[in-house]
């Protein structure tokens, strides 16, 4: 099975239903000589079932563990191949609702959701925000049988019991994707995973393509820490940075990337080296930097306040530009979308 989804993962999205119809036929076969020879009452079943119908048997089962088949349909034997992904079902929806906190239900009422679910409730999860729907069912199979559910529209996946998923086994599966992937956290906290998850979706990139890859929680556990409130970002910058104000933008931007520089490597030639200027010039800078917020400087407090402001200011300016960005590309195509005039609408009307 996950040599098949290995293949599979590898083609192109279009690609996915051919492999599938192509392969899933000889991969039953094998697993069905396997059960055949390493299980003595698998043998005799099968030998009651006959080895066309056993084989069928466990391909409708495989097409269900993909997601690919309602279990239900395995009663009974389609002419051809249908590879449909169909819609979450009831109880799982009713699951996700309930460990994503959009619906209160009690202990035994969780247990009896998921018991009805198939899907038992595992110690830890880990939340996945997809910029797309698209080929999620796959994707929840290829991450271990993961719970698909939408929370204002996004579509998430939970991962069970995530320490068993390498970053190197969930960036092969996303690849190609717009993705978040929240930190593992307990079942009982799962809206948290969720929600920085979704947070961090939308301050990233939304462009797919081949060489996209999904931004993980625990890159950006500092930035979306600061990131958490607008109204305390301005206030923090406004209260240890006031100091530039009365600068030009110009001589205000010098000087914060220097302070922030810095402030992070402990020293002058460290500061240049990150700058890329002379050691000297980044002195000089500091001497202005120096007289600007006096002695203060040298409380590590503030320093530590300082750096946060810096660090939050730039954060807060990257993620304007993104959404300004993101704007002028949906205002873009928005205006190759024209009416069609009196005279067309009249034509087309049949007027």
């Amino acid at each position: 099975m996950c040599d098949l989804l290995t293949r599979i993962w590898s083609r192109p999205r279009g690609e996915w239903t051919r492999v599938l119809k192509k392969e899933l036929p000889a991969l039953a076969g094998k697993v069905t000589e396997e059960l055949r020879s390493g299980f003595p009452a698998f043998s005799a079943l099968l030998a009651e079932m006959g080895a066309e119908e056993a084989r069928w048997a466990v391909e409708q089962a495989m097409l269900v563990a993909l997601g690919y088949q309602d279990t239900a349909e395995r009663a009974r034997r389609p002419k051809d191949l249908v590879v449909t992904p169909l819609p979450v079902a009831p109880a799982r929806r009713e699951l996700f609702a309930a460990l994503s906190g959009t619906k209160d239900v009690s202990e035994v009422a969780l247990c009896e959701v998921a018991r009805c679910a198939g899907w038992p409730v595992p110690g830890f999860v880990q939340a996945i925000a997809l910029a797309s729907p698209a080929e999620a069912p796959q994707l929840a199979a290829a991450l271990g049988d993961a719970l698909i559910g939408t929370v204002d529209g996004d579509t998430c996946l939970l991962v069970p019991d995530p320490g068993t998923q390498t970053r190197a086994r969930l960036e092969a599966a996303l690849k190609g994707r717009s993705a978040a992937v929240g930190h593992a956290v307990p079942a009982g906290d799962t809206a948290s995973s969720l929600r920085w998850a979704r947070t961090l979706l939308a301050l990233s990139p939304g462009r797919g393509g081949p060489d996209t890859r999904p931004a993980f929680v625990d890159d950006h556990l500092s930035a979306l820490l600061l990131l958490q409130d607008e109204s305390l970002v301005r206030a923090l910058s406004s209260r240890w940075l006031s100091p530039l104000e009365d600068l030009t933008p110009r001589q205000s931007e010098r000087l914060e990337v220097t302070l922030l520089a810095w402030l992070e490597g402990g020293g002058a030639p460290e500061a240049a080296k990150v700058l890329q200027v002379h050691p000297q010039t980044v002195r000089y800078r500091l001497r202005q930097i120096e007289k600007l917020f006096g002695p203060a400087l040298r409380d590590p407090r503030t320093r530590f306040e300082l750096e946060m402001a810096l660090r939050s200011r730039r954060l807060m300016a990257h993620v304007r530009r993104y959404r300004s960005r993101a704007g002028r590309r949906a205002r873009a195509v928005a205006s190759t979308i024209r009416p069609l005039g009196m005279a067309r609408e009249a034509r087309v009307n049949g007027l």
